[in-house]
């Protein structure tokens, strides 16, 4: 067995807490091996000025890593499962998907503003008519205008804490945030409240890791195997499915979000997949949900693709795109 595992990770505090809690498990399992975190920086970390959505998104928080990989400076790489793209490179492989932390979006309100209100019962409704909201995402922008079409939603990117401060700092009712990601950081108690799946759906593969490796070192397989998490893994492959079906990315606005369900005496495992499809107004979508067996999760994700396409995805998709 080799005597060091490199694990390759960006340099925000969350990206090193993910890294850290991979380097733990696999050094817990093997004792005799040394596990060190090797910090890389990415396209997306160091182009903060300009939105997401301009920079495009094929590897623009994973390609730096996916080239150490190659190249054999390092030997897992640890993502959020949601900036991966959807193609991986040839070489590479995802050979873990962690148990999934909670998934969805929370709002998090400037302490002013939940000061004057009161913590207590405070909702989206509680957001003044007009108020500004802080987000770099396009799906979470584009939800948050179908919910409240008057808001004035203002681009904003960085780590958790940089985010934060900008809320304070640009004088913004609040933003939108990953509850894993404040989880991960032990602080979520930070959020303002929850949106549930009909008002606000994840990310695909958001609240997982995905754990990228050469697909030509087994030995680093089978480290990584010992933190895969299969419900979580087959979540995350269907909605991953459908993302590459629907040719969308992390900034483009399509949400999913796969729930695996045990089959024990009532038949085999099964997955429910939800998806979402809004225009950048959120004037227009189009939501479908679909279950089906759970040794088929990319065909489940396909098949509800097509019927989001049907059902006028394709057009609203088609506009975005259009310059």
């Amino acid at each position: 067995m080799t005597d060091v595992i490199r694990v390759g990770s960006r340099g925000s505090r969350l990206a090193l807490v993910q890294a850290e809690w991979v380097r733990e498990r696999v050094a817990r399992r093997h004792p005799g091996l040394r596990v060190e975190i090797e910090v890389l920086t990415t396209r997306g970390d160091k182009l903060l000025d300009a939105p997401l959505a301009k920079l495009g998104d094929k590897g623009l928080f994973t390609k730096e890593l996916e080239v150490a990989l190659l190249d054999g400076r390092i030997d897992l790489a640890v993502h959020s499962a949601k900036d991966m793209p959807t193609a991986v490179p040839d070489g590479l492989a995802i050979v873990a998907v962690t148990e999934r932390e909670d998934a969805r979006d929370v709002f998090v309100a400037d302490p002013a503003l939940l000061e004057r209100h009161g913590a207590d019962g405070f909702s989206l409704d509680d957001v003044p008519r007009g108020a500004k909201v802080g987000s770099s995402s396009l799906r979470r922008r584009a939800q948050l205008l179908a919910l409240r079409p008057d808001l004035d939603l203002v681009d904003i990117r960085g780590n958790v804490e940089t985010r934060l401060r900008k809320v304070v700092e640009q004088g913004l009712a609040g933003t939108v945030l990953a509850a894993a990601g404040l989880a991960r950081l032990g602080r979520p108690e930070t959020a303002t409240f929850v949106f549930g799946p009909g008002e606000m759906l994840p990310a695909v593969g958001q609240g997982a890791l995905a754990v990228e490796a050469r697909a030509d070192h087994p030995r680093v397989r089978e480290l990584a195997a010992a933190l895969d998490h299969p419900p979580t893994a087959l979540a995350v492959a269907a909605e991953r499915a459908l993302l590459a079906r629907l040719e969308g990315g992390c900034q483009v606005p399509i949400a999913a979000h796969a729930v695996w369900e045990a089959g024990g005496g009532q038949g085999p495992a099964a997955l429910t997949l939800a998806a979402w499809v809004g225009s950048l107004d959120g004037g227009r979508s189009v939501r479908g949900e679909r279950t089906g067996p759970a040794d088929d999760p990319e065909g489940l994700g396909v098949l509800l693709a097509e019927e989001l396409l049907a059902g006028g995805a394709g057009e609203i998709l088609a506009a975005i795109r259009t310059p």
